[in-house]
């Protein structure tokens, strides 16, 4: 009996000393047996005020009703366990006051009879620094949002500020190339200008001066006998007529290409017969001993615009004719295919530098070597423009003094 004794002392000094709450309930939830530290923790001073009641005391009354289930169910299949694994689990004291707990339940049989263990542990620090840990999780994940709103928010900054410099510099750039083009386009109208000025003041001054000293000669012969060196004179000052007149006829087609007044009419005519009429009428204005050579292959009637192949055509013989020397020879072939018509015009003149050759259809240009002739520099530049009219495509070979050859392709309608 003494044995006995001692053992139900110790175990009672285990009970009554633990360090948490324990208390054995029958398997009508019955509180039978609390220990010291449950009391304390739950504001009681006595076991007596506890023994007997239902367990549902030391639960708040708003988990009465789910606790009868979770009992029932557990006295149904008793063994240990934790309870509340992964839910909140709240108890109350006797004044009212709630606060977190963990539990943990275990069991055991005596006799016929099983009895339940319940081992109760306050968890309000750990809660506080839970829910410390969880504000401040919370606060760092709103501090990393708010870093990231503004990472976000300067990235689009920097997007936008890219984009509104790449803007800039585009449009820069483009201000520059216009720029460049304009101040381009102003030193072409400044050397347009100066050209003009030197030649017209050359190609004026020398038929005005001809015809001025023509007219001061005819009027002192005023003898019959003297008729031949009047009708001299007199064909001086209308050759200087004819050509100051073709000098302004120059410009005023210039003016009409350039303001688009001047369109192809294209009809039906005798190219063969044309280009025959031309060389008969040139020879008139040829120098001395020059002859032309005409040979044509090939269809006679096309369709294309006569006038505009006139004034092409009376150019580039007229250029052979100034720029050839005298007894000197000038090839015209024509031919008519289903596809093309195509014209050669060759002389054997003074020839153009390679250096002048990739200015030949400017306005205003003159070769270096033809500044002693006389010319306006725009009759090549108004050919390229009616074989533009006439869709069509000028070629040209030449080598100084050994010549050169025009030639001019048209496409014909099918």
């Amino acid at each position: 009996m003494e044995k006995i004794q001692q053992e139900k002392e110790k175990f009672e000094a285990l009970f009554q000393h633990a360090s948490m709450g324990i208390l054995v309930a029958n398997t009508k939830t019955e509180i039978l047996l609390v220990n010291h530290f449950l009391l304390d923790l739950f504001g009681y001073t006595k076991a007596e005020e506890l023994a007997g009641k239902k367990i549902e005391i030391l639960i708040p009354s708003r988990y009465h009703g789910k606790h009868v289930g979770y009992r029932d169910n557990y006295n149904k299949n008793p063994q240990p366990r934790p309870m509340g694994l992964g839910k909140d689990l709240f108890a109350v004291k006797k004044d009212g006051t709630e606060f977190p707990v963990e539990i943990s339940l275990s069991n055991y049989i005596m006799g016929d009879e099983s009895f339940t263990i319940a081992f109760v542990s306050d968890i309000s620090k750990r809660k506080e620094f839970e829910n410390a840990i969880f504000q401040q999780q919370q606060k760092l994940n709103d501090t990393n949002s708010k870093i990231e709103d503004l990472n976000n928010e300067l990235e689009q900054k920097v997007e936008t500020r890219t984009k509104e410099l790449q803007d800039a510099l585009a449009a820069l750039e483009t201000s520059k190339d216009e720029l460049t083009k304009a101040l381009s386009k102003e030193k072409e109208l400044s050397d347009l200008k100066s050209r003009f000025v030197s030649m017209a003041s050359h190609e004026f001054r020398t038929p005005l001066s001809t015809i001025l000293s023509s007219a001061s000669l005819v009027a002192k012969y005023t003898e019959g006998e003297e008729q031949e060196k009047r009708n001299k004179h007199i064909h001086r000052i209308k050759t200087s007529v004819n050509n100051l007149t073709n000098l302004l006829n120059e410009f005023l087609s210039i003016g009409k290409i350039e303001d688009g007044k001047i369109v192809a009419n294209n009809s039906d005519f005798n190219l063969k017969e044309m280009i025959t009429a031309l060389c008969s009428e040139m020879e008139s204005i040829s120098r001395t001993g020059q002859q032309f050579r005409y040979e044509h292959k090939g269809e006679e009637d096309i369709f294309s615009d006569p006038t505009l192949m006139r004034n092409v055509v009376t150019n580039l013989l007229s250029n052979a004719i100034k720029f050839s020397p005298e007894g000197s020879l000038i090839n015209v072939k024509t031919n008519v295919t289903k596809s093309e018509i195509v014209l050669h015009i060759k002389d054997n003149g003074i020839g153009i530098s390679t250096e002048d050759q990739v200015h030949l259809f400017e306005r205003f240009f003159r070769g270096a070597n033809v500044t002693n002739i006389q010319g306006t520099g725009l009759g090549l530049h108004i050919v390229g423009k009616y074989i533009e009219l006439l869709d069509g495509k000028i070629e040209f070979k030449s080598e100084l003094e050994k010549g050169t050859e025009f030639i001019i392709r048209l496409k014909r309608a099918s």
